[in-house]
């Protein structure tokens, strides 16, 4: 503890992009990053273009975060592509974003092949488009084997209609006696949500100025940190994401109990 106050109170010369990684890879990566990629939108108008020029801009800097994540050691970046809500809004602009992914994993699944790096997609596939979901299951298939970094795209997401298809699918594994009401407990529970596999978020990052969760992994999100930013996503770089880091790290997770150090 006394070295990592070291780090933060003494005085240094400002340190290059570069420093500032091998500095962090020092101490706790976060396991599991989420983003809410918000912001696109704002970044057009405020350069008097079309909502979707920004959600193109927006598209280009996943790439520079998940190498930097992946060069981390970060073992999950859970990216916010699409709402449930999204649906209302223009149908330009939702037949613009439902072609983002085909034109981002055409143009970035080979690297995503070598780095080693599996893609995967959590959502209601039900209404999302074939063109969009063949893009996607095709990147699936082909970074199945990969074991480094998991890139989790949230697409045609909505964390309450998650927690209600837990409800029912619990529901009715109870109907069929597979399970009794009694067993309940939240790792139970989570066992039912869509991402048991991939561990709950550590670090959520929300670009944009908004300080709110948008509906986005609810029951996930319990004990992670927060971490919001004024920046625009297409404006997010690798700089911005080391900073949530160093934030992260300067943080004492106690999930509700006491770390040793607070009982002395």
């Amino acid at each position: 503890m006394l070295e990592k106050m070291k780090r933060w109170t003494s005085l240094k010369e400002p340190e290059s992009l570069s420093q500032r990684i091998n500095e962090c890879k020092n101490y706790e990566i976060p396991d599991h990053i989420a983003i809410i990629m918000d912001g696109n939108g704002r970044w057009a108008n405020k350069r008097a273009l079309p909502r979707v020029a920004g959600h193109h801009e927006g598209m280009k800097t996943v790439k520079p975060v998940t190498r930097l994540a992946n060069e981390l050691g970060v073992k999950v970046l859970t990216l916010y592509a699409f709402s449930t809500e999204n649906w209302v809004r223009p149908k330009m602009e939702v037949e613009f974003l439902m072609k983002l992914p085909e034109e981002f994993l055409g143009t970035f699944l080979p690297e995503l092949i070598e780095e080693n790096v599996q893609v995967q997609m959590m959502g209601d596939r039900e209404q999302v488009p074939a063109h969009t979901l063949r893009a996607v299951d095709q990147a699936m298939e082909k970074t199945a084997h990969n074991d480094g970094l998991v890139l989790n795209f949230a697409l045609n997401y909505g964390s309450r209609s998650e927690i209600l298809q837990a409800v029912k699918s619990f529901s009715s594994d109870v109907k069929e006696g597979k399970v009794s009401p009694d067993e309940l407990t939240d790792d139970l529970f989570g066992s039912y949500m869509m991402t048991p596999h991939l561990g709950d978020p550590d670090l959520l990052i929300r670009t944009s100025g908004e300080i709110r969760l948008s509906n986005f992994m609810l029951w996930q999100l319990a004990y992670t940190e927060f971490w919001f930013t004024d920046v625009l996503w297409p404006d997010f770089k690798e700089e911005h994401l080391i900073e949530a880091i160093e934030g992260f790290q300067k943080r004492s997770r106690r999930y509700g109990g006491l770390k040793s150090e607070d009982l002395t």
